[in-house]
């Protein structure tokens, strides 16, 4: 596996070891010792997928507070996204930077987002799936997000304005510093 630093700090890029041959392909993905290697949380507590129908949608940009944060490894299983991690952390030396890359099912890459960073991406195909790993479970009482057009922010989606996006995600304020 090639763990790359990105231009956020403590965001990851997971590329995973790919070992072809007449029956297809083998791939190594996940490897907790070399993650934590890097000083990556590969503590898992919950696994989810989420589906999208419709090419252009945006999911995010969201965020847990503590103590229920927890950083998250995305991957897709079907299709191709834009997925981006907004550094929230008002000590870091990237405090409100973002970092974007286009994950797909052939490439077998992965994005680490730890605790502390929003996550979201736009879905680039009909019919995307995208698998988390995340250190800490779903609490409803404890998710937050950041709008995914904040001018605080400045994300440029590759696909533009959203196709198909809920409320919550459409109507989160603008970013105030904590």
């Amino acid at each position: 596996m090639r763990i790359v630093e990105t231009s956020v700090a403590g965001v990851y890029l997971v590329e995973a070891d790919i070992f072809p041959d007449a029956r297809g392909q083998f791939v190594r993905g996940w490897v907790a010792d070399e993650l934590s290697a890097h000083g990556l949380d590969t503590h898992v507590e919950q696994c989810s997928f989420s589906t999208n129908t419709r090419r252009g949608t945006i999911r995010g940009m969201h965020f847990q507070t503590t103590p229920h944060d927890g950083a998250k490894t995305v991957r897709v299983t079907r299709g191709a996204i834009f997925d981006v991690a907004i550094d929230l952390r008002p000590d870091s030396s990237t405090f409100r930077r973002w970092f974007g890359v286009e994950l797909t099912d052939r490439r077998y890459a992965s994005l680490y987002v730890p605790a502390g960073c929003a996550h979201g991406y736009q879905t680039l195909v009909d019919d995307a799936e995208v698998l988390y790993f995340t250190a800490a479970r779903y609490a409803p009482a404890h998710q937050g997000g950041v709008r995914w057009n904040d001018p605080a922010f400045g994300i440029t989606w590759p696909l533009g304005p959203p196709t198909l996006i809920n409320d919550r995600d459409r109507t989160y304020p603008d970013f105030v510093p904590g």
